[in-house]
């Protein structure tokens, strides 16, 4: 049992996280401190002005826990990790999670490469972006291997010169071939520094390049030759046009700003390479009611840059950041090199943070509506099937549907939404084991007897070795169940709980005779459901869910099974049996549906082996 008094009394003087969880284990917010003694318990006094949102969480903690570190900086780093990995329910988030692209020209070959990559390694080699169009690095990779010649291959060069035969590259004469020594080093890798000048925004001098051997090619009337170059001249062009100069200063820089409504904020970032704007992208925060404009830039910043492989010179920014000195401190040790945080106050950077908030703005409002319409489809109506149980509150369903055919390889399948959503990594597949034959009831009863068993197994694993359920596969039970059928498959899910010792409301998914959904089955009572409803379209869309997931898994045992019949699985109905029952009765349900005299009167069969098949399906 957690001793809140107890455990406060325990708490250090000294620097490092703290991992707040609630009654279910889950970790609801993860902080960090200067002096943990202090910080944690400022929770948990009375006189303490807390945020509404923190003061909404506080009733919720049911224990804590906390990691020591050496220094306010390590206490960052963690805290950014914890909550990028737990995704915690009262920390300000940053919704989306992209990795973006770079260009990797790897001049510490002796014949480098230029590739496209989502990491930034130590490596030596020199690193471009990042940018915010894949298809537009791989158009302007082609393009330079096209004008430079550059290799895409990944012989280990110059160890396997003349081995082999040069590419399919070098014959469409996008490629000098190394590989077979038709070209020095020395000259590739001047192509190679042709290449990098143009990666640093020297356009002009490629242009001009085209431009005469464009010319030179028409004037010996070698048009086609003069046509490829006016195309790549072209390329150059567009990809010059794209990459506007915004700064006087040819550094790099990211120009951070945000616009904000209710619970939602939307961050625009425009990231500026060696003086020019390379692409810009925005990002949504939730959580940020009632939080300041300056608690809100540092959720984002910490969250981003943790997770982002290149971080610029500068940050350019629209308010000052709480932690400020520790946050330079950490970029400046990611970077390698001095990072400055500025919010500019005129000129030229003040009006670059002005441009980036007025596109904030501008997406805010474009995608407001957006924004709500996904939260009445999802969170909205997963609150309207609360109510309409009258359940406290949902947030983890979890639905279960079975697949067969005339009882061959019976399956079962689990979903999991949560607040709304599929959370597909959570979905589990079950092939039935403990039986032979067509009977959904008792396969609901295994699948949902080896769901909860291994769970229970888990929590106690996890309970044992002093981690939170949440760390498990199965540990983590939902707060609904939703059965694909009415009252029977409620009552066998209901005698699993009962059988188990678990407390959770199960409701059934009631389809109409033309077997669309009508209703929810719950407590003995049938509640019918709006067809134009939130509510109606999530739960048909979980029920469509369940049984896509079952069909494929079903699907995919059927495919490795390839020809195999259900009659297959009967003991003593050989081949030629088999062939005689289904020529007589043409299909499995005939054959289900006969009586021990019809099936003896096939031809082949006696009455023992009628019996079997009977009591095959019976």
């Amino acid at each position: 049992m957690f001793d809140l008094e107890e455990e406060l009394k325990k708490l250090p003087a000294r620097p490092g996280v703290y991992i707040m969880h609630d009654s279910h284990d889950d970790i609801i917010y993860v902080g960090k401190a200067i002096s943990l003694k202090n910080r944690v318990r400022q929770y948990f006094q009375s006189s303490r002005n807390l945020t509404p949102k923190i003061a909404s969480m506080v009733p919720k903690i049911a224990r804590f826990e906390y990691i020591v570190t050496d220094s306010e900086l390590e206490a960052l780093v963690l805290e950014c990790n914890l909550i990028k990995e737990h995704r915690p329910k009262y920390n300000t988030m940053l919704k989306d999670d992209k990795t973006y692209p770079y260009i990797k020209v790897t001049v510490n070959e002796p014949y480098p490469r230029i590739m496209l990559t989502r990491k930034m390694k130590k490596d030596g080699a020199r690193y471009f972006g990042p940018y915010t169009s894949g298809l537009a690095v791989r158009d302007t990779i082609e393009l330079l291997r096209k004008i430079y010649k550059i290799r895409s291959c990944n012989r280990s060069l110059p160890k396997e010169i003349g081995k082999g035969r040069p590419c399919l590259y070098h014959h469409m004469g996008q490629c000098e071939a190394p590989c077979q020594a038709y070209i020095s080093g020395e000259k590739y890798r001047e192509n190679i520094s042709g290449a990098l000048s143009f990666l640093s925004g020297n356009y002009k001098a490629v242009a001009q390049m085209l431009q005469s051997k464009m010319q030179a090619a028409s004037d010996a009337m070698e048009f086609e030759k003069a046509i490829e170059y006016r195309d790549l001249l072209n390329s150059v062009n567009q990809i010059a046009q794209k990459q506007k100069i915004t700064s006087s200063h040819m550094d790099d820089r990211d120009v951070i700003a945000f616009a904000r409504a209710a619970d939602e904020a939307v961050v625009q970032v425009f990231f500026i390479r060696s003086g020019k704007l390379i692409g810009r992208e925005h990002f949504y925060l939730t959580g940020v009611e009632n939080e300041t404009h300056s608690e809100i830039l540092t959720a984002f910043v910490k969250q981003f840059y943790a997770g982002s492989p290149f971080i610029p010179a500068n940050l350019l920014l629209q308010d000052e950041i709480l932690e400020a000195d520790v946050i330079t401190q950490w970029l400046t040790a990611r970077r390698g090199q001095k990072v400055t945080i500025t919010v500019p106050k005129k000129g030229e950077k003040e009006r670059l943070v002005e441009l980036a908030a007025q596109n904030a703005s501008m997406v805010l409002q474009k995608d407001s509506e957006k924004i709500r319409r996904e939260e009445a489809r999802t969170i909205g109506a997963v609150r309207d099937i609360a109510r309409a149980l009258d359940i406290p509150s949902i947030r983890r369903i979890e639905a279960f549907d079975i697949s067969n055919i005339s009882g061959y390889e019976n399956v079962g399948s689990m979903i999991v939404y949560e607040d709304g959503r599929p959370k597909k990594n959570a979905y589990r597949k079950f092939k039935i084991k403990w039986f032979k034959g067509q009977d959904d009831y008792q396969s609901m009863e295994e699948v949902l007897t080896r769901r909860f068993t291994h769970g229970l197994s888990e929590q106690q694993e996890l309970k044992d070795k002093g981690m939170p359920a949440s760390m498990g596969s199965f540990s983590v039970f939902p707060d609904l169940l939703m059965m694909d059928g009415g009252r029977g498959q409620v009552n066998v899910a209901l005698k699993v709980l009962d059988t188990l010792h678990l407390n959770i409301p199960v409701c059934g998914m009631v389809k109409d005779d033309h077997h669309n959904t009508r209703g929810l089955y719950y407590n003995n009572v049938e509640i019918p459901i709006s067809r134009t409803s939130e509510m109606f379209k999530l739960i048909t869309r979980i029920q469509d869910e369940a049984h896509r997931f079952a069909i494929e898994y079903h699907r995919s045992l059927r495919q490795k099974g390839q020809v195999h019949s259900v009659l297959d699985d009967i003991e003593g109905i050989g081949p030629a049996r088999r062939k005689a029952l289904m020529r007589h009765f043409k299909e499995i349900e005939a054959i289900q549906k006969a009586s021990v005299e019809e099936l003896a009167a096939v031809d082949s069969m006696n009455m023992g082996a009628a019996r079997k098949v009977y009591d095959f399906f019976h």
